[in-house]
């Protein structure tokens, strides 16, 4: 997995926030941009995985060579939490209620939308994420909602980690029942087919009664997918109905 907050710190901040503009040589135009080299590497994520994404593959992608790519960005731990806040960004999270739960359950089902068009967000560990726009406009929109809710302010703080870690993760996992297939060359048919030996031979319905008994009565009856999008909708609703009984009247 990769890890963001990568790099130098100082310049990392300084290509988030594009606080000064790459000089060019003898007052020419820059081949590329910061922005087009972000965006290159983020198609050939989205295409062929993260570790298909290369500095090298990036220039190519542009027609430029590498060396043109660190006169933008020093190296790909830097250029990785460019791609990270930019993903972000395309959340496009205002607040268009005055209910807080509505606005949660948008920046969630957006989550999962960024997710499915960028499946390699997944393979980011975002324990130090990039201090960017994006960022911060992903988390003042959680605050600002869930500020509204009754809670105290360390609960507010508290309660905006939970839902991140709780969506972030949920939506890795629904895209990755998405692109399934895509990754793996195997339909989730094929897969569970392949292996119904094992519910034949090796299963021992006494020893996990509990799930024989959810089994009998079609709590399985439904594919991986489905099971997965079942599980972050509840998931959701039990944080958000927790959160609300928490709630003191205002």
């Amino acid at each position: 997995m990769e890890r963001s907050g990568g790099g130098d710190a100082q310049e990392t901040l300084r290509l988030l926030w594009r606080s000064e503009q790459p000089r060019s040589g003898r007052g020419r135009p820059p081949k590329v941009s910061l922005d087009k080299i972000v965006a290159a590497a983020m198609t050939l994520a989205d295409q062929d995985g993260l570790d298909a994404m290369t500095m090298d593959k990036v220039a190519a992608s542009l027609g430029v060579g590498t060396m043109t790519l660190y006169t933008h960005v020093p190296g790909k731990a830097e250029l990785l939490d460019l791609m990270l806040d930019s993903a972000w960004q395309e959340l496009y999270l205002e607040s268009t209620s005055d209910n807080w739960r509505k606005q949660v359950e948008r920046y969630a089902y957006r989550t999962v939308d960024l997710h499915t068009r960028h499946p390699w967000l997944r393979m980011v560990s975002t324990t130090r994420p990039p201090l960017g726009p994006g960022l911060l406009a992903r988390d003042n929109y959680l605050i600002a909602a869930l500020s509204t809710a009754g809670l105290a302010a360390i609960e507010v703080s508290a309660a905006c980690d939970a839902i991140v870690t709780f969506v972030e993760s949920a939506a890795a996992v629904l895209a990755e029942h998405t692109h399934a297939e895509r990754f793996s060359g195997q339909s989730d048919a094929d897969w569970w087919a392949a292996r119904q030996v094992f519910w034949e031979t090796t299963f021992d319905p006494e020893r996990y009664s509990a799930i024989q008994e959810t089994w009998k009565k079609g709590g399985f009856n439904r594919t991986a997918g489905e099971a997965a999008a079942n599980a972050f909708d509840l998931g959701l609703k039990a944080i958000l109905d927790g959160l609300a009984a928490r709630a003191q009247p205002r």
